[in-house]
């Protein structure tokens, strides 16, 4: 099942060798980490608990809302999500109209 505005693909750019792959988002975290705030934890999750915030290894992630680019009202929204270097855990930040 394909949920909503999902492109049903991600970008991973590696700043440091100007690398950019386009790669599917896996079905089952669509399923289970509904919008761009839980998809984002899962990738920051999978980057590792002992990537140091500050380094960079650390990953940070844009992503759009599952909603975004369909016709519901007030459904542009974005996460950006990262490791925090205040507090070692998952931050995120959302804009939207």
């Amino acid at each position: 099942m394909t949920l909503g505005g999902y492109a049903d693909k991600v970008a991973h750019v590696d700043l440091s060798s100007s690398k950019i792959e386009y790669k599917p988002i896996p079905e089952d975290w669509k399923q289970k980490y509904i919008g761009a705030r839980g998809v984002g934890v899962r990738y920051v999750y999978e980057n590792g608990p002992q990537v140091d915030a500050l380094s960079p290894d650390n990953i940070i992630c844009f992503m759009n809302g599952p909603m975004t680019g369909t016709e519901a009202n007030m459904s542009g929204r974005l996460a950006a999500v990262t490791k925090s270097p205040l507090t070692g855990t998952v931050t995120d930040s959302h804009h939207g109209g």
